[in-house]
């Protein structure tokens, strides 16, 4: 759980909902197993930057058994957490998201992809059995040449005296992610919620046998503008926990990133300048959550 002081949570932005959450029914749903997942896939990257995923073919044994170890890894007592911490840039962080004062309603555990550091935080994690979330971790993911960044974030229920019938805490603001996709899966508990381009938050359903993918800045910049970031919030749900894994596909921090010339018309120009994939990390770590972090690369 985490603890915070009345002047911390003062810091926290409120939002307003006094009716019970209703969820959005126009989430695009693309089912690998059909022939024309492609084509949808597509449809749903232009239109809203989202969609979510089913007959993926990961089994749902390792999703499971990861969120396990997750939630046993969160329930320590915080004095064990903080031996995993803190999140420079790796490693288990609360509250505080990034370094210019981002705040939220979470944990969590920030990770690299590379075995060699899923080892070691393994065995600094569970001394015990360090093999048991390695295996389960292992089996989701490997992409060594990447700069991909995996997370799991804990959203403990509101405190009484803030989840009144009229308000709830922001578990994590506002933002796009600067990756090329984030692939999400989560438990249950609602609380995720989309921007769409009428100007209107909505709620995502929660569904723990599908993954929900987004598109990331770095995508729009690849498709130049076709596909569109899509920005994102969490609210924290004032009755359970909610629990997500987050897999950003990120490209070698040397690669660099501009429109690509076969997905671009005859005659269209860029809108964006080129950039290297460390040079807009870098910017991105150095904004705010809310920022436009696309902005200054505009042409």
């Amino acid at each position: 759980m985490v603890v915070l002081s009345q002047p911390a949570l003062d810091q926290f932005s409120i939002i307003k909902t006094c009716k019970p959450t209703t969820f959005f029914s126009g989430i695009p749903v693309i089912d690998l197993s059909k022939p024309d997942s492609k084509a949808l896939l597509v449809k749903a990257c232009e239109e809203f930057g989202f969609f979510k995923l089913i007959n993926h073919g990961v089994p749902l044994e390792f999703m499971t058994r990861l969120e396990s170890e997750a939630l046993k890894f969160f329930s320590l007592p915080q004095s064990e957490k903080e031996k995993a911490g803190p999140p420079d840039p790796f490693g288990y962080g609360n509250k505080r998201i990034g370094p210019n004062g981002d705040v939220g309603w979470v944990d969590y555990l920030l990770l690299s992809i590379y075995p060699e550091f899923i080892s070691k935080i393994s065995q600094s994690i569970f001394p015990e059995n360090p093999e048991i979330f390695w295996n389960a971790f292992s089996k989701l993911l490997m992409d060594e040449q990447s700069d991909s960044l995996f997370r799991l974030n804990h959203y403990p229920p509101c405190p009484d005296h803030q989840a009144s019938s009229d308000r709830n805490l922001i578990g994590f603001g506002e933002h796009t992610d600067p990756q090329i996709i984030s692939v999400l899966r989560s438990n249950s508990t609602s609380g995720l919620q989309i921007f769409l381009r009428d100007g209107s938050w909505v709620s995502v359903p929660p569904d723990q046998n599908s993954f929900f993918v987004s598109v990331g800045d770095s995508l729009q910049v690849m498709t130049n503008g076709r596909f569109r970031s899509v920005r994102h919030r969490v609210l924290a749900n004032s009755l359970n926990s909610r629990v997500s894994m987050i897999y950003f596909g990120g490209v070698p921090l040397s690669d660099r990133i501009a429109p690509l010339p076969s997905l671009m018309k005859e005659g269209e120009e860029s809108f964006y300048k080129e950039f290297t994939w460390l040079e807009y990390k870098k910017s991105a770590y150095k904004s705010r959550l809310a920022d436009n972090r696309l902005g200054q690369f505009e042409k």
